[in-house]
């Protein structure tokens, strides 16, 4: 049969319309945006999973109690201490043991770190070239305990892969350091479980991407409403038979604490 037109054409034999250059440009712009879309996203999860697990682990604000054991070939020793925090900018600790340490008093607030010594019944502060500095002869940094660095707002973050370590399904997370930040780390790796956001291991690495020293955060128990490590443990990488092991013996969260608190007329007389 012969058909004057396509019109004439049954449904099945009709020419299928052709997409238009517009289209299949408008297409590709659309998929080049998810994609270049994709990198952001992961790296804001990433933040956010930071943020969270610090929720976890500090909360508002907090009192703990703690003990710290110094492990080195030729000797031991052990450091008592009681802590408390408010946010990520306010926090003090106190040694009570042993005895020629005991009233010794570390404050962060805002910006400033400050130490005093009531042997010599001084108040020092201290510079931000000290946070990298060994804290009371430990593997702890001035900077582990008092925290002066922002985990959050310090760092970029980005989500390298997931993987079981101790029995938990976990984010690993790199940090990079921001340009201008007083941080000696070239970079930090940091295990978080995946369904209660708590942090199980870091990895400090120098600027020559070499490990530094290894945190192991064991014996989760729980506090009130979650679940946190109570013992943490600092392995430098590159001295055989030496660690820190700090314990928590007890540990409050969301207490009732006032910024007025954390003041260096308090350093004095807070027990």
């Amino acid at each position: 049969m012969y058909y004057r037109s396509t019109s004439q054409l049954p449904e099945k034999f009709k020419p299928r319309p052709v997409t238009s250059f517009q289209s299949l440009t408008s297409l590709f712009a659309l998929l080049l945006f998810i994609l270049s879309m994709a990198p952001v996203a992961h790296a804001q999860d990433a933040a956010e999973i930071i943020e969270r697990m610090e929720q976890v682990m500090r909360g508002d604000s907090q009192y703990a109690e703690m003990t710290m054991k110094i492990e080195r070939p030729r000797y031991n020793r052990e450091v008592s201490m009681r802590s408390w925090l408010k946010g990520r900018d306010h926090s003090l600790i106190l040694i009570t043991a042993p005895a020629r340490d005991d009233g010794t008093v570390y404050l962060m607030r805002d910006n400033d770190i400050w130490n005093y010594d009531p042997r010599i019944d001084r108040t020092t502060r201290l510079p931000s070239s000290m946070m990298a500095q060994s804290w009371m002869g430990s593997d702890f940094t001035n900077d582990d305990l008092v925290r002066d660095t922002d985990l959050v707002d310090d760092f970029d973050h980005q989500i390298l892969r997931t993987e079981e370590y101790n029995g938990y399904e976990c984010y690993v997370i790199e940090m990079i350091p921001k340009p201008g930040t007083p941080i000696v780390w070239g970079k930090v790796l940091v295990w978080i479980s995946t369904e209660e956001y708590i942090q199980l291991r870091v990895e400090n690495y120098d600027q020559r991407d070499e490990l530094v020293n290894t945190m192991e955060l064991t014996d989760i128990s729980t506090f009130g409403d979650r679940q946190i490590p109570t013992r943490i443990t600092v392995i430098p990488a590159d001295k055989e038979n030496e660690r820190t092991i700090l314990t928590y013996q007890a540990l409050e969260f969301d207490i009732d604490i006032d910024y007025d608190f954390f003041s260096r007329a308090n350093m004095q007389r807070v027990r």
